[in-house]
């Protein structure tokens, strides 16, 4: 006999509820983590819906088409502040790079994705720096370092998380 077919309660359990909103719905809770009360006076805090968006477009590619780019970085706008439209393109942009991405390349190990996403982080950091230059800031590109590594550091643990936020809606 089957061992699943001995009362583990685990048969005929599928997918949670709104399963293929649970990957959006963590990107703006990610984002919302910018409304948390903490200020410095240096830009440490790195946009964890950018790296959460990242890290669940490179484990679920089939569940991201790539015009939610679109919604979620308006939500990310409004949730952090940012000139409206400004993570839309980038998180656009971000998207249609994966997908060039996975038409190149066969497969991708754990190390390849972490390099691709901290290339995909220095760029979005360098258009925000060009962005805000464009605005008047004239800040050297120096102080948004701390952010970048923070955010690049960060990639593991958005993984490990998006992984584990997979499993559970998936029902396994």
């Amino acid at each position: 006999m089957v061992r699943a077919a001995l009362g583990t309660g685990r048969i005929d359990r599928g997918p949670r509820r709104l399963a293929t909103y649970w990957p959006a719905i963590s990107v703006v809770l990610a984002s919302a983590l910018s409304l948390l009360p903490i200020v410095t006076q240096t830009g440490w805090f790195p946009d964890f819906g950018l790296v959460m968006l990242l890290t669940w477009r490179m484990l679920r590619s089939d569940v991201w088409p790539s015009w939610w780019a679109g919604p979620l970085g308006f939500a990310n706008d409004l949730l952090t502040a940012s000139p409206i439209g400004l993570s839309i393109a980038l998180w656009t942009g971000c998207m249609l790079l994966l997908d060039l991405s996975d038409r190149r390349t066969m497969w991708r190990d754990y190390w390849l994705e972490w390099a691709l996403a901290a290339l995909l982080l220095l760029g979005s950091a360098a258009f925000r720096w060009w962005i805000d230059g464009l605005a008047g800031s004239h800040l050297p590109f120096t102080h948004s370092l701390p952010s970048l590594a923070f955010s690049i550091l960060a990639f593991p643990f958005a993984a490990r998380l998006a992984g584990a936020i997979d499993r559970w809606r998936l029902g396994r």
